[in-house]
């Protein structure tokens, strides 16, 4: 039978059907959204097959991730890197155009849409008979909603708490931001409640695997702690008024809340489930693996390669568009393999050969030039296959960014592989733990901690076994090593943004030049000269710019919603 009989024929059994009711009526007597619920949250669905796919469909929400801010990263908008293209929108934090109406990274809209989803789960998930859906489904959806509340809260300081209140049209929807100390108690507890309601790690099949489990409610109260214990949230707050200092953090400092995120850090620890993978690079694309906690899930592609590879490979299978230029700043970061700062005395940097003999971070980290890669050596000196030159998207500084990529370099095209983006892992945990401990006076505990980090990372442990930090450090020397190792650790996987805020440094960090390195090739046998230059320049105005607006569309519409001070 033809495609168009089977269609002739449904047409006339839908008319013999309307014929036998007496009349097809052409309007609606139900919503459809109604509809859909009756399917979704069905009492014969034994399965509740609906309502699992309702409670991936709230995971959607979490953050992307990789070039996410309308094609860039968000680090892009930091001191580690600038994009490669001119006038993107990501650039609004550095040059001063983002405003009440113009934010590449409002999620004030997402963040509540996630929340009422996971308010519909809760609400209506007991009418499914699956009981594991009633149980860790409902802490899952639980985690998430609190996940979108930490997600409003770094950016805007204190909220509207809804609970579990699903909103109608006929609600009061007037409602006034809560405190910053509410929101922090109220996603702890949160927290504190949920923990042993999601599933052990073991416990997660493959299948489920991006699920959040028990750690994830851990991983989430440490670093909300974290950022409460931080100087600009701990009594540091920039805001002349008082009212508005209370929604954006603690009016005063409190220093037992250093000790609130070590205790939460050492509870992650504790579990004895997590663990540093054995690698940092091959960390990344491994789907799973014990370092990570959480994962935003994705399928697997090569999009992370070719929105961000250098953008020389343009052969079949394997084109590459070179988005994201990390700065000068962030390369000199990465110490050298015997732990020491490139500017420190014994650390055997060679300003002629400045790529050599660094901690094996850097190279899992950005692309410099010689660098392997698709079995040919990045050309990032002027006039090279990278670096071009003319009005082609290249890299502004001499570098491109190589974090999270799978190995290619010995390939000659791209292929699928595993590239989630971590929300939460264990080395964060370890950071978050080095830095309590260090503001807690236990600058020899700080060290230890970091020393794990820097053994995985490949760095020699020298004859001290203190992996190139010095004997005797002072705190505040510490604190900036531990600012540094965080930095390096952690680039690209959206901290830096939100950590010079919290440090309360990014009136210094985020103001100025950046720089990236010239690279001239001698034509006469081919030498390498390096030349730092001025790549770009920084603006930030901390008297505003330390908490993001609230969205011009919801202070119209909430009257009682106070706008975060300089908007």
């Amino acid at each position: 039978m033809t495609k168009l009989n089977i269609k002739s024929y449904c047409i006339i059994g839908c008319l013999c059907v309307c014929i036998a009711l007496g009349a097809c009526k052409k309007y609606e007597t139900v919503p459809l959204y109604t509809i859909e619920d009756d399917l979704t949250w069905d009492r014969l669905d034994s399965l509740g097959t609906l309502a699992a796919w309702f409670l991936n469909d709230v995971y959607t929400y979490l953050p992307t991730g990789f070039n996410r801010v309308n094609g860039d990263y968000l680090d892009a908008a930091t001191d580690d890197a600038m994009p490669s293209g001119n006038n993107t929108t990501v650039q609004y934090f550095t040059n001063g155009r983002i405003n009440v109406l113009n934010n590449p990274d409002a999620v004030w809209g997402n963040s509540y849409y996630g929340i009422r989803r996971a308010n519909i789960y809760l609400k209506n998930v007991d009418k499914v008979p699956n009981t594991a859906l009633k149980t860790y489904g409902k802490a899952e959806a639980r985690f998430l909603r609190v996940m979108f509340y930490f997600e409003l809260l770094k950016r805007y300081g204190g909220v509207p708490l809804i609970g579990d209140t699903v909103f109608t049209l006929n609600d009061n929807l007037e409602l006034p931001r809560n405190s910053f100390e509410q929101c922090v108690n109220y996603i702890v507890s949160e927290c504190d409640d949920i923990k042993n309601k999601l599933r052990v790690e073991s416990a997660i099949s493959d299948g489920d695997w991006g699920h959040a489990p028990r750690g994830a409610a851990i991983a989430l109260k440490a670093r909300v702690l974290l950022y409460a214990a931080s100087p600009l949230m701990n009594g540091g707050g920039v805001e002349s008024n008082a009212t508005l200092k209370a929604l954006t953090g603690y009016p005063s400092y409190d220093a037992s809340r250093w000790q609130k995120a070590l205790d939460a850090a050492n509870e992650l620890i504790a579990l004895n489930y997590y663990a540093l993978y054995s690698s940092f690079g091959t960390m990344f694309t491994t789907k799973k693996n014990t370092e990570v906690i959480l994962a935003k899930q994705r399928a697997n592609g090569y999009d992370v390669e070719t929105t961000n590879a250098p953008m020389g490979y343009q052969s079949t299978g394997a084109t590459s568009y070179g988005y994201t230029s990390p700065t000068q700043e962030l390369v000199d970061a990465f110490p050298m393999l015997n732990g020491l700062g490139i500017n420190e005395t014994g650390s055997g940097y060679n300003a002629s050969d400045p790529y050599a003999n660094r901690d094996p971070r850097l190279g899992f980290t950005v692309f410099y030039n010689n660098y392997l890669w698709l079995n040919r050596n990045v050309q990032t000196f002027e006039g090279g296959v990278d670096k071009p030159g003319g009005n082609a998207v290249q890299t502004k500084t001499g570098y491109y960014l190589r974090k999270a990529m799978y190995d290619f370099s010995k390939n000659q095209t791209y292929t699928n592989q595993s590239h989630n983006f971590i929300i939460f892992r264990y080395a964060e945990i370890l950071l978050n733990k080095a830095e309590a401990l260090n503001e807690l006076n236990d600058v020899e505990g700080a060290v230890t901690v970091i020393g794990l980090l820097r053994k995985r990372a490949g760095i020699t442990a020298g004859t001290d076994s203190r992996y190139g930090i010095k004997a005797g450090i002072s705190q505040a020397d510490m604190r900036t090593l531990i600012q540094n190792e965080r930095r390096i650790e952690l680039a690209f996987e959206e901290h830096r943004f939100w950590d010079v805020r919290r440090w309360k440094i990014a009136n210094t960090v985020l103001n100025g030049t950046v720089h990236g390195m010239k690279i001239t090739k001698n034509p006469v046998g081919g030498a390498l000269t390096y030349q730092r230059v001025d790549a770009g320049t920084l603006s930030f105005v901390p008297q505003k710019m330390y908490h993001m607006p609230i969205p011009y569309s919801e202070i119209s519409k909430n009257t009682s919603l106070l706008q975060n001070e300089g908007w």
